[in-house]
């Protein structure tokens, strides 16, 4: 290896490590900041989730293999708080326009069950990274049993912790493009999980010198916008700062969509923002 190419190796790892510090200290700062409206159980469990020093771990060892070992964009504690007030978002908006969580449908449960399900799921569908990210779905979904029982203890009783459980499991194995969720509230998660591509969250490949259509579109996502729909339930509006950014809905959200059972109730938009006007690129129905 010449002089050169050891100076460029290092000058990635040096970019790698200043956007992991950076990361840390926003991790250490920020919040749930989810609104709880009304729903006491999910108010409980987030104070659980933000004292319970394994899973807290299991988030900053999964921060170590994807972003240090990987050069992949963050999947520790931001990357869940973005999907759970995501996931969150759609499901009160499908619930207002109608729609029966499985929850609800298939046990007689309370939409606030459903909210528990979804926020579960969301928390604990990533922490497979702190062993692999080869099949971190499933080692997740391993790995979250006992830490449910721990979040869940007296919030329910045993046949309705159960319930929940494995349904937050379901949510976490079924987060992946190849598995198909069989509950809305899994579908939900998978969607959210998607969404989480807004500019900076995404960008260790590009500051470590690897400048290509994966890179380049990442770094060109402004905005996520989630909100009730017209033709459809809900209305996911990606807004991009350059074309390149269809790339991140092209090839990566919509895989996620197909296979997530709740394709029929959104609309998707990618919208170019160009001197300070909207141009709509694409709009997606499945």
């Amino acid at each position: 290896m010449t002089g050169r190419q050891i100076r460029k190796k290092m000058l990635k790892i040096v970019k790698i490590e200043w956007f992991y510090k950076k990361m840390e200290k926003l991790n250490h700062k920020s919040k749930f900041n989810i609104p709880f409206c009304g729903n006491q159980k999910l108010k409980t469990l987030i104070l659980r989730v933000t004292k319970d020093v394994e899973l807290n771990t299991l988030l900053k060892m999964s921060n170590i293999t994807a972003i240090d070992r990987l050069g992949h964009n963050d999947h520790g504690p931001t990357h869940i708080k973005i999907v759970a007030n995501s996931g969150l978002r759609i499901l009160r908006i499908l619930i207002k326009k109608g729609i029966v969580p499985n929850m609800v449908k298939d046990y007689k449960f309370q939409n606030e069950d459903a909210e528990v399900v979804v926020v579960l799921s969301a928390i604990l569908h990533d922490i497979g990274h702190a062993v692999h990210r080869k099949e971190h779905e499933l080692l997740s979904a391993i790995f979250s049993e006992k830490i449910i029982e721990r979040l869940l203890d007296g919030l329910y009783r045993e046949e309705k912790k159960v319930i929940v459980k494995f349904e937050a499991l379901h949510g976490i194995y079924s987060h992946e493009p190849d598995v198909r969720p069989t509950t809305l509230e899994g579908g939900i998660i998978k969607v959210a999980d998607a969404l989480d591509m807004e500019k900076g969250r995404a960008r260790i490949p590009y500051q470590a010198g690897s400048v290509n259509i994966h890179s380049l579109s990442a770094t060109a996502i402004e905005k996520v916008e989630i909100s009730e729909g017209k033709e459809r339930p809900v209305k996911i509006v990606i807004y991009m700062s350059n074309p390149a950014g269809i790339f991140q809905v092209d090839e990566l959200l919509k895989q996620k969509v197909k296979t997530s059972g709740i394709a029929e109730f959104l609309i998707i938009e990618a919208k170019l923002l160009e001197r300070g006007r909207e141009k709509l690129l694409k709009s997606f129905k499945f």
